[in-house]
């Protein structure tokens, strides 16, 4: 049983078998050398201790080889992307046939729908979640735009019920039932930004699919979060960034999956490049396009390897540590904080996120009753990073890779302090 105590929580710190991967983290520390209490590795995760040392050995390489790194370097850039494949393929539950590292996610979206968003007259409408995150909602609003058809009408919101904030999946079925011979997609986040709820990607899947639709996830808040076992979803197509859990780095690449039972159907309608191009061949320069097999095939150009020798520098340390471990101690970490939030009995604040350790990562989304942002600044101002939703959430993410149990303690016993005063 789980007890509201300081010591207890240094206590589980020591028993935690992950507990030494915090050291190999750069923690953002106050003036005095304290470090901060930071819970937004949802918006972007900490920077590894390593990741200098691997970006540097690509500048040394640039430095010493010029071009010729291309094939000379320690880590040659030709395939440099293939370095990555089977690292991240773990992480989201795939095949490496099924997965690359490229782009950025709302690129990636675009290219992907180019392929599998393929619209008739009377077969055009797009299923989102009704608070998607903004950028999934203007790329789905500009595809049926592009295609000709009203946004307006074209998409359709899967909303949660009236007095509720989370998705319940008869809804998206009675969408189904009645609207599914409209529908040609359905593009829906896996984990939910703003609520942080976990969706069943199979049973969306099967959803769809049993309605002649195509589906794909956005996995902007699952990946190196949640298992969310891409292949054996059945899911078409995904696609998600690596600078949030991934931590990668600001801005950097993201990553797309493409099921396997499309890996080598060359009819697929794509935007393509020269890195989608058969790699035996692609220095030959003037031949036909012959599209590579599996999600190499949806590549354009080819790789900028500083960004991902810092997705190389994470990858391999979620490689080392694996996603059962990580999940593990999500579970327990986000359980413990959400026991200390719910021993406060303070009916000020409510968590919107699944009870349910299944259906959610390790975000709890903290509404908190006629606040505004100014409680969150609050919190900035003694050094908790968290993350503020209008209008009156606050989302906070013990990241088990370096987030504590003591760290969730002493964030707790601020926000309580807090809470009294405001």
């Amino acid at each position: 049983m789980h007890k509201a105590t300081l010591d207890y929580a240094q206590q589980k710190d020591q028993q935690d078998p992950l507990s030494n991967y915090r050291k190999q983290f750069h923690i953002p520390k106050d003036a005095n050398g304290n470090d901060w209490l930071y819970f937004t590795g949802n918006s972007l995760g900490l920077q590894p201790k390593a990741t200098q040392q691997y970006i540097q050995q690509e500048l040394d390489d640039w430095a010493n080889f010029g071009v010729e790194g291309h094939f000379e370097a320690k880590n040659p850039w030709m395939p440099y992307h293939e370095f990555l494949t089977e690292s991240m393929a773990k992480i989201v539950g795939a095949k490496p046939l099924e997965v690359v590292v490229m782009n950025t996610l709302t690129t990636n979206l675009h290219l992907l729908m180019v392929s599998f968003y393929q619209p008739t007259k009377t077969k055009y409408k797009i299923v989102i979640e009704s608070d998607a995150f903004p950028s999934d909602r203007y790329a789905v609003q500009t595809q049926l735009e592009f295609h000709g058809f009203d946004a307006n009408e074209g998409l359709i919101e899967w909303k949660p019920r009236v007095g509720e904030e989370l998705l319940n999946i008869e809804d998206l079925e009675t969408i189904l039932e009645e609207q599914g011979d409209e529908i040609a997609l359905l593009l829906i986040g896996g984990v939910n930004y703003y609520t942080g709820q976990y969706l069943d990607l199979k049973r969306i899947a099967e959803l769809g699919h049993a309605k002649n639709c195509m589906v794909g996830i956005d996995l902007a808040h699952g990946a190196g979060n949640i298992k969310p076992e891409l292949h054996a979803s059945g899911v078409d197509f995904a696609a998600w960034c690596t600078y949030k859990y991934l931590n990668s780095g600001p801005g950097s690449l993201g990553g797309l999956f493409v099921h396997e039972k499309h890996a080598h159907n060359k009819d697929l309608k794509r935007f393509a490049g020269w890195w989608s191009h058969n790699k035996s061949t692609r220095f030959n320069m003037r031949q036909p396009l012959d599209v590579m097999p599996g999600a190499e095939g949806w590549q354009l150009s080819n790789p900028p390897i500083l960004s991902m020798a810092a997705i190389k520098a994470s990858l391999d340390m979620f490689n080392e540590v694996g996603m059962d471990a990580l999940c593990e101690k999500s579970e327990e970490l986000t359980g413990y904080f959400e026991f200390l939030l719910n021993q406060l009995n303070n009916d000020k604040i409510r968590i919107i996120t699944p009870t349910n350790p299944k259906e959610r990562g390790c975000q709890l989304s903290i509404q908190v009753k006629d606040a505004d942002k100014s409680l969150h600044q609050k919190l900035t101002d003694a050094h908790i990073i968290t993350d503020w939703r209008e209008p009156d959430v606050i989302r906070c993410a013990p990241v088990p890779m370096y987030n504590t149990f003591e760290d969730v303690y002493r964030m707790v016993e601020k926000l309580k302090d807090i809470l009294d005063e405001y």
